[in-house]
């Protein structure tokens, strides 16, 4: 009898550091069970496979693919629609494709402005002639071409129809491998939209410092990462220190608090969260123990970044979304 064959994956990474493609690696000798149980079909940044490879596959021949990475350059669209034709199951694997991540962080600017930085006004760039990237420019040897440059970063889902999310900046080896059993063991896959591997409360339920968090906090005002030496078994929030895991999904094992750091949000909203960020907004604002306006302003002074604090790894899938300057079409 001839053996049954593998599900066919593909990995794709679009607008990200490359940490997900690392989170992968990161499974150890648990990937060769992977490698067991799937055939890879795709993974650029692996093996030597070409976009014509995924062209040439018939649609919906990919049982799943993993794409991690927010869309920023018309390559990415392309290749998020070709993989979503060509794939049964698509999963946005990582913040950047779950909800836009880091590089979101760019819809606080336009695509003007940023190439004006980039290649004219920062103090590290000599570019006297003003020369700019070009989508399209003739040479000798024919016609050159660069993706297009998209003036808004988007999540993945706001482009393609996504069935599955694993979350994490990057995903921890345990939610991947939950992520993959899941949808590849024995059992009924899960409810379509399911956020794989993590669990459905908020962070502070696997915190280790949960229980010295007092029942009723409050707080006089806020510190910043660098301006103290958090107390290694206390709660990091109670020490008024910015810490988000009140409102972030659990299933990370609590590194960052592991190693003194507050809570960031990686792992995203709990199930009904629209907004993250204004989630994130209300918990911290609930613990501010000052109706005086002259304290509050002073107390909001050490939160220097507020979007990119709370909206770190969130604004494309945010009501925000994107800043609309004056006179700006939405």
């Amino acid at each position: 009898m001839m053996a049954e064959a593998k599900p066919k994956v593909a990995f794709y990474w679009c607008a990200s550091c490359g940490g997900c493609e690392e989170a992968v690696v990161d499974l150890a000798e648990d990937l060769l069970k992977v490698v067991e149980a799937v055939e890879l079909a795709f993974w650029p940044v692996a093996l030597d496979f070409k976009r014509e490879d995924v062209e040439r596959l018939p649609d919906g021949s990919l049982a799943a693919a993993f794409i991690n990475g927010a869309i920023r350059l018309s390559e990415h669209e392309e290749m998020a629609h070709l993989l979503r034709r060509k794939a049964q199951l698509v999963i946005a694997y990582g913040s950047c494709a779950h909800l836009g991540g880091v590089p979101g962080l760019a819809n606080l600017h336009d695509r003007g402005s940023i190439f004006q930085y980039v290649y004219r006004d920062a103090p590290s760039v000599a570019n006297p002639e003003g020369v700019f990237p070009q989508e399209r420019f003739p040479a000798e040897e024919g016609e050159l071409e660069l993706p297009a440059f998209w003036d808004t970063v988007k999540a993945l889902d706001q482009v393609v129809e996504v069935d599955y999310y694993v979350p994490g900046c990057p995903p921890t080896p345990k939610v991947t491998r939950a992520a993959i059993e899941a949808l590849f063991g024995e059992g009924e896959l899960p409810p379509k939209g399911t956020v794989l591997g993590a669990g459905t409360r908020a962070l502070c339920h696997e915190c280790p410092l949960n229980e010295t968090k007092p029942d009723k906090l409050l707080l006089e005002g806020f510190k910043r990462v660098h301006e103290v030496i958090p107390e290694p078994n206390k709660c990091l929030l109670a020490q008024g220190l910015i810490c988000l895991g009140p409102a972030t999904r659990e299933g990370c094992g609590a590194l960052c608090i592991s190693a003194n750091m507050p809570c960031t949000g990686c792992f995203g909203p709990l199930d009904r969260v629209r907004d993250y960020g204004g989630k994130a907004l209300s918990e911290i604002a609930s613990i501010l123990n000052s109706n005086d306006e002259g304290e509050i302003e002073r107390a909001l002074e050490k939160v220097a970044d507020p979007v990119g604090t709370f909206y770190r790894y969130s604004l494309p899938r945010s009501f925000l979304g994107r800043r609309i300057r004056r006179g700006d079409r939405p």
